[in-house]
């Protein structure tokens, strides 16, 4: 496995991987009118303008890719994004076929990490639908803190999102991928 900080040249194959991660993940809790609709098109629009023309302030995105060049994963992270909780986790996804691969792990640490560096002494912290109850254990097993729920906006509609804080990294640390 791969793991690269992402270019405007990756912006299209983020955006099917998170339609498709979307799809398999939230059907029940977004509209099935987006999910079965628009996704493609959305998802497509927000990452070409996440990267272009220059890549938004602050962001960063990492790569994971099989072998072959397949996109296995990805993560994007705004630098204290929040002068509570600090650098969000927008967005974590795993192609399916790399499930059970840590591939999520070594993201999440990689984010982490780059947060760290970056932006010193701020927290890490992350949305995750509360229905998405995989999602959800996957995040408290690799040390997210469920801080509360609240309504969120999406583009497929409200959901309610649990609040996931790290109050350290440290749990993160053994699975930095090398970049």
């Amino acid at each position: 496995m791969l793991y690269r900080e992402a270019t405007a040249l990756d912006a299209d194959a983020i955006a099917v991987l998170h339609a498709e991660s979307w799809r398999r993940a939230y059907r029940g809790h977004l509209s099935d009118a987006y999910l079965d609709g628009p996704i493609f098109k959305d998802r497509t629009t927000v990452w070409r303008g996440r990267f272009q023309p220059v890549p938004t302030p602050g962001m960063y995105t990492v790569l994971a890719e099989e072998d072959d060049g397949t996109l296995a994963g990805f993560v994007c992270a705004f630098g204290a994004k929040d002068a509570k909780h600090g650098t969000l986790v927008d967005n974590l996804h795993v192609a399916g076929s790399a499930e059970g691969k840590s591939v999520g792990r070594r993201l999440m640490a990689a984010a982490a990490l780059w947060s760290e560096r970056e932006f010193p002494a701020v927290g890490f912290w992350l949305h995750a639908i509360e229905g998405n109850k995989r999602a959800c254990r996957f995040y408290e097993h690799i040390g997210g803190v469920h801080t509360g729920v609240s309504v969120q906006e999406t583009a497929g509609g409200p959901v309610r999102a649990v609040l996931y804080t790290w109050p350290s990294i440290d749990s993160l640390r053994p699975f930095q991928p090398l970049l």
